[in-house]
C-alpha cells in the first residue's frame, strides 16, 4: 500500500507549538514530565510559562503512589519558579509530609505566586513541627509574592504569620479562608479587616470571630466584604459573645453580604446563638442532624436566606418548618433536604408558597411520606405543575 505523503506531513512531531501546549494543559505532572522525553519539539512546549502557572504537589510518604515525585518539584522550583501562579500543597498525617511542605514553602521566594493553598488530610500532620521553622517558610512565601488568595486547613498558621501577610498583600488580598488553625487568635484576624482593602471573601470559624472583627469589617474605610463564611463545629474552648450591635453594624454597611453559616453542631442549645433574626445568614448548611425545633426556628431567625440545605432531621415530619420557613424567608431559592420525613401534602403546600422564586429543589425521594392526600406520583406531578417544569425527587438506593 502506498503511504500518503502529503497527508503524513502533518503529525505529531510536527504540530505547532501552541496548539501542543493546549492539549498538555490537560496532563497531570508526571504526564507532562514523561511527554517531555519524547523529542526536542514536545520538550520545548513543555517548558511553556502557560503550563507551569498552577502546580498542585501531593507531599506524601515515600510508598504513597499518588505523592509527588521530589525529582520533579525540586525540577519545577528550579525551573518554573517565576512562572507559578497558583501553587497547591497537600499533605498526609506524616512529620516528613509536613518537613517537606515547610521546604517547598521556602523555595517559592522567587517565585510570582498568586494563590497559595495550604491543605492536610489530618489534623496531626503539623503537631510535631516546630512551629517557627513552619512560620518562618510561610513568611518567606508570602512576604515576596502579593498574594490574591490564601487558603490554609490544618497547619500551625498563626498571627506573625498573619502580620507578614497584612504588610504584604494589603493591597491585593480577595480571598482568606482558614480553617482548623489552632494556634490562630481572633486577634490575628483583626488587622486583616483593617487593613486589606481588597478583601472580598473571608472563611473562618465561628471561634475566631468578635465584636471588633465585625466592626472593622463595617468601617467606612473598609470595602465592602461579598462573602463572609463562618463554620461553626463544636470546640472545648467557649465561642466568643457577639453583639447584635456588631452583627447589625456588618449589615448595615454591606447590605448585599453574602453570609454562609456552615454548621456541625447537633446540639439544640448549642446551635441557638447562630440563629437570631439580626444576624444576616443567607446560606444555610446544616452539616449534621438537626432537631425539628432547630429547622423550626429557620423561618423566625433567617429572614435574609437564600438557600437552605439539611443533611438529615430527626425526630418527626419538618412540614410546619418548611412552610415557616417558605413565609419568613421571602428571598429563599434553594432549598436541598436530605434525611428526613416530610409528608407529600405539606411539601405541596410548601412549593406553592415558594413556587415563584424556587431555583433549585432537591428532596429524597424516601423523605416523602405519602398521605390521603397525595402519594408520591401525584406530588411530583403537583410540584411539576407548580414549578412549571417536569420535577422530580432525588432517588437514593436501598441495598
Amino acid at each position: 500500500m502506498k503511504m500518503n505523503y502529503r497527508a503524513n506531513r502533518h503529525s505529531w512531531s510536527t504540530l505547532p507549538p501552541e496548539t501542543l501546549a493546549q492539549i498538555f494543559s490537560n496532563l497531570s505532572l508526571d504526564q507532562l514530565m514523561s511527554v517531555s522525553l519524547v523529542c526536542k519539539h514536545w520538550a520545548t512546549t513543555v517548558h511553556s510559562p502557560s503550563l507551569w502557572r498552577t502546580v498542585e504537589f501531593n507531599l506524601g510518604q515515600a510508598n504513597d503512589k499518588s505523592a509527588t515525585n521530589p525529582r520533579f518539584i525540586d525540577y519545577i522550583l528550579r525551573r518554573h519558579a517565576n512562572h507559578l501562579r497558583e501553587v497547591s500543597l497537600r499533605t498526609d498525617t506524616s512529620i516528613e509530609s509536613a518537613e517537606a511542605a515547610c521546604l517547598v514553602l521556602s523555595r517559592l521566594v522567587n517565585s510570582s505566586l498568586k494563590t497559595l493553598t495550604l491543605m492536610s488530610s489530618g489534623k496531626p500532620v503539623f503537631l510535631d513541627v516546630d512551629g517557627d521553622r513552619f512560620t518562618t517558610a510561610l513568611i518567606v512565601a508570602i512576604d515576596q509574592s502579593p498574594l490574591k488568595s490564601l487558603e490554609i486547613e490544618h497547619t500551625l498558621v498563626d498571627d506573625p504569620s498573619l502580620a507578614v501577610l497584612v504588610s504584604s498583600t494589603s493591597k491585593t488580598l480577595q480571598l482568606l479562608r482558614i480553617k482548623s488553625c489552632p494556634r490562630l487568635s481572633p486577634e490575628g484576624i483583626l488587622p486583616l479587616a483593617d487593613h486589606c482593602r481588597c478583601l472580598r471573601e473571608l472563611s473562618l470559624s465561628y471561634s475566631l470571630l468578635s465584636d471588633e472583627l465585625l466592626v472593622a469589617l463595617s468601617s467606612e474605610k473598609h470595602v465592602c466584604l461579598e462573602t463572609l463564611r463562618v463554620e461553626a463545629y463544636p470546640e472545648p474552648k467557649p465561642w466568643p459573645r457577639l453583639s447584635d450591635r456588631a452583627w447589625l453594624a456588618l449589615a448595615r454597611h454591606s447590605p448585599n453580604i453574602n453570609l454562609v453559616l456552615l454548621n456541625y453542631i447537633t446540639g439544640e442549645d448549642g446551635f441557638a446563638p447562630l440563629l437570631a433574626s439580626y444576624i444576616p445568614v443567607t446560606h444555610l448548611y446544616l452539616g449534621e442532624e438537626a432537631s425539628t425545633a432547630i429547622v423550626a426556628r429557620i423561618g423566625e431567625c433567617c429572614p435574609r436566606l437564600v438557600e437552605l440545605v439539611v443533611s438529615s432531621v430527626s425526630p418527626g415530619p419538618i412540614d410546619q418548618a418548611l412552610i415557616s420557613a417558605a413565609k419568613g424567608c421571602p428571598q429563599l431559592a434553594t432549598v436541598v433536604l436530605g434525611d428526613c420525613e416530610l409528608s407529600c401534602s405539606g411539601f405541596v403546600e410548601f412549593v406553592a408558597l415558594c413556587a415563584e422564586r424556587l431555583r433549585e429543589l432537591n428532596v429524597w425521594e424516601s423523605s416523602l411520606m405519602e398521605d390521603a392526600k397525595y402519594d408520591i406520583a401525584s406530588a411530583i406531578g403537583r410540584v411539576s405543575s407548580l414549578l412549571g417544569h417536569s420535577w422530580a425527587p432525588e432517588f437514593i438506593p436501598i441495598w
